[in-house]
């Protein structure tokens, strides 16, 4: 063995930061050094595939709602109360934006 290692890829870098922004939607009190940044579009897409099957309408009863599976307080302490009463009730683009203040929040 070399004890070289390859460098990550950036699908594995992608995965880990989508695993990671689904924990702190999730309401995980994980924090890191440095300044969340907004994500794609592209990458909200497929966190919500991850935690919903891509359903932004989703509402299972498991107390998790919609796209990126907001629990209540998160939704009403993000401001999700100003488009709709809970996640699945409100847009795409309305859940990406109360999704991009909680990892501006709980970083990223």
């Amino acid at each position: 063995m070399s004890g070289r290692h390859r460098k990550p890829s950036s699908s594995n870098i992608s995965v880990a930061k989508i695993a990671f922004t689904g924990a702190v939607l999730g309401g995980g009190s994980i924090a890191l050094a440095g300044q969340a940044a907004a994500a794609t579009d592209g990458e909200w897409d497929q966190v919500a595939r991850c935690e919903s099957g891509g359903n932004w309408a989703i509402n299972t009863g498991n107390g998790y709602h919609g796209g990126v599976q907001f629990s209540a307080s998160t939704w009403a302490s993000h401001g999700g109360g100003q488009y709709a009463p809970s996640a699945e009730l409100a847009t795409k683009e309305q859940q990406i934006a109360v999704a991009e203040r909680v990892l501006a929040t709980q970083g990223r």
